[in-house]
């Protein structure tokens, strides 16, 4: 199939309206590949499960909205991220009904990285926005990707703070990538897809409306190993993502807050219903340990085709072959399982610092995790 035969199929799939990610999902199921449907009759489309005015919409695709998408494409920086793409975030794809292609400005790649959603209240207090600034700073240098929504409060620091740490950030919107929101993040979002990348399900031209947001929020949780929620009202939308998140597998977080404060009863709330109450991110990092072995394998098949281009490549990311206190680290850890609290004492490192450096230097692949929480080195080196 060519390239561009198949770049139209996608794009229809995704303009068609009224035809979302449970019609795709039974797409794929019907035909057995992504684009299975594309030289289907009409009658085969409707045994796979569609409506006439859905196959009318992929059979006839809307030329307006079809030149908007390529148009976009065409600029440097833009791609489509298809679901049979490498590129495709992992952890998306294990998530019921994943959307068939996101829209992505910026560094693709990001998408494929261990990624942490931190979310909360637009009308953060003070204290709640510092603790976004401080967890994603702190965070981000362990390696993570800090994911959020480009909202204003809490979205807007966290995505900020890791740019400051030298980290990558990803903001997914509920618009299309053609126009930002809110504007007044128009500079931030500039600066995200130089240091990190801008994520959509929705085509260029899509405007912001209350339905996009929930379906943003499923994204964010989706392509996270957890959610972190800093601070967050009892009808905030940022309850819906950790929700999203529960449902899906993934960790949830809270930090607490004053019981006189209304921005901490939905965290309150979460840590009644089972979410992890934290207090450093160290605690994070020691708990994304598990999903972190599930997606470092994604990672490494990925790195088998791009032969000479290792992980942490890329501005902003740090290089921790480089880093004298990952060496120490890992002079600290044997060939033969050892306890953590062993590593840190050879090491001579805080709990803090141990807890996140294990994290990366398993997404690297230099260590493995064992039962009983001890850790091996993996081979000779660096």
């Amino acid at each position: 199939m060519a390239s561009r035969v198949a770049l139209d199929a996608w794009l229809a799939l995704i303009v068609a309206p009224g035809l979302g990610t449970r019609s795709f999902a039974r797409l794929l199921k019907h035909f057995g590949e992504p684009l299975g449907w594309l030289d289907q009759p009409a009658q085969a489309l409707s045994d796979a499960g569609l409506n006439p005015a859905q196959i009318k919409a992929l059979k006839n695709p809307d030329a307006a909205a079809m030149t908007r998408c390529r148009n976009w494409l065409d600029q440097p920086g833009h791609h489509l991220i298809a679901l049979d793409d490498p590129l495709y975030p992992p952890l998306l794809k294990q998530i019921p009904d994943p959307p068939p292609a996101l829209f992505v400005a910026g560094d693709p790649e990001c998408l494929v990285r261990p990624q942490l959603a931190i979310v909360g209240s637009r009308n953060a207090s003070p204290a709640g926005l510092d603790h976004a600034r401080d967890f994603s700073a702190t965070l981000a240098a362990t390696g993570l990707i800090i994911t959020s929504g480009l909202a204003a409060g809490i979205d807007g620091a966290a995505h900020s703070a890791c740019l400051e740490a030298g980290g990558r950030t990803i903001a997914v919107t509920g618009t299309g990538l053609d126009r930002v929101y809110p504007a007044r993040h128009r500079q931030l979002a500039h600066r995200i897809v130089g240091q990190g990348a801008l994520v959509s399900q929705f085509p260029p031209g899509t405007e912001p409306k209350p339905g996009h947001f929930p379906v943003r929020n499923r994204l964010i949780s989706g392509m996270s190993l957890g959610t972190l929620v800093v601070e967050a009202g009892m009808h905030s939308g940022s309850l819906i993502t950790a929700r999203l998140a529960s449902e899906q597998g993934r960790e949830v977080f809270a930090i607490p807050g004053s019981v006189h404060n209304p921005l901490a009863r939905g965290c309150h709330r979460l840590i009644k219903e089972g979410a992890k109450l934290v207090e450093t991110a160290a605690e994070i990092a020691e708990e994304l340990q598990p999903l972190a072995g599930q997606l470092a394998q994604s990672l490494s098949e990925l790195l088998a085709t791009e032969a000479s281009k290792p992980l942490d490549s890329g501005a902003g990311t740090p290089q921790i072959l480089l880093d004298a206190e990952y060496k120490r680290l890992l002079d600290a850890v044997g060939f033969d399982p050892t306890s953590v609290d062993e590593i840190i004492r050879r090491s001579q490192l805080t709990t803090a610092a141990v807890s996140s450096m294990l994290l990366m230097l398993e997404l690297e692949g230099h260590v493995a995790a064992h039962p009983g929480g001890r850790y091996s080195r993996t081979h000779q080196g660096p």
